[in-house]
């Protein structure tokens, strides 16, 4: 297992060996026949694959970077490349199913399916799904059909048996996700341009922190994207832009014993001085404040 300021990055590969025997396909795939069979690590761990999981029974709780998330038996979860998750918890009845679906495994099965990319980053957003009753069954008749194709290995044509049962799967899942997308606000050209902006920020907050720049990569004039921005989320570009980074600075100093003079240098602030005014200021204490509360 690698790490990255001491969080443990973990994908399928590690999995693979948290839980031996798990039905999988290389490194692409892993299915789990219960969420109890979860051997999660201890220490907070940053996904390197998409985990899907379904709760049939009991209840679970666990924190996505900062925020905390309740789960409930009829709920799905979703937790996508590049999020750190951390403090899981399970009632003793608790039992779902679960996947876990490499990068490149997950958009080569979406390749050329219109919409299904920017319902996975609002799912980033919004992780927990509430199932219908039929919705439950159906996902569960999935899982149940990919797991009997993974294991039989003999299968002439088993990883694209797989690939087009888990797309079916998916166009049904995001069918979940647009439906509470589309409950939160109707689709236009402002949220188009607000979608493409929150993506770019999520992938370059780190080296990036202009809001010209990000106007230059959509193609729009800062002040267009500013007023969209605005319109959209009742929020600036400099004020996302701010908060992915004291989000990402929080979950450093959070989960993991990284000197402050190392997460400076990660998301490249000029010096620990500056790194320590802007923390502060937007959060009402110094970094190392932070860190001893929690």
């Amino acid at each position: 297992m690698t790490y990255r300021n001491n969080i443990a990055d973990i994908g399928i590969h590690e999995a693979c060996r948290l839980f031996p025997g798990g039905p999988h396909i290389d490194d692409d795939l892993l299915l789990f026949n219960d969420v109890s069979d979860v051997l999660l690590p201890h220490q907070p761990c940053r996904m390197r694959c998409l985990f899907v999981a379904m709760c049939t029974s009991g209840r679970a709780s666990y924190t996505i970077d900062t925020d905390r998330h309740e789960v409930t038996a009829g709920d799905i979860i979703i937790i996508s490349n590049g999020q750190v998750a951390s403090d899981f918890t399970f009632s003793d009845d608790c039992h779902g199913t679960a996947l876990m679906l490499s990068d490149a495994f997950f958009n080569s099965t979406i390749e050329g399916i219109h919409d299904i990319s920017s319902l996975y980053l609002f799912a980033r957003q919004h992780p927990v799904y509430r199932l219908t009753a039929g919705e439950l069954g159906t996902l569960t008749s999935y899982l149940t059909i990919i797991r009997q194709r993974v294991e039989d290995t003999t299968h002439r044509f088993r990883r694209d048996t797989v690939r087009m049962l888990i797309a079916t799967m998916i166009l049904d899942l995001s069918n979940v996700i647009y439906r509470e997308r589309e409950s939160t606000a109707a689709k236009t050209r402002a949220e188009d341009i607000f979608t493409h902006f929150i993506a770019l920020v999520r992938d370059n907050f780190r080296n990036e922190r202009r809001v010209s720049w990000y106007s230059l990569q959509i193609g729009i004039s800062p002040k267009y994207l500013s007023e969209t921005v605005g319109q959209v989320s009742h929020r600036t570009p400099n004020e996302w832009i701010d908060y992915y980074v004291v989000q990402e600075i929080k979950v450093m100093l959070r989960n993991s014993t990284a000197p402050i003079k190392e997460i400076t240098a990660s998301l490249h602030f000029p010096n620990q001085s500056f790194f320590g005014r802007y923390f502060k200021e937007h959060v009402g204490m110094s970094p190392s404040e932070y860190r001893k509360r929690k």
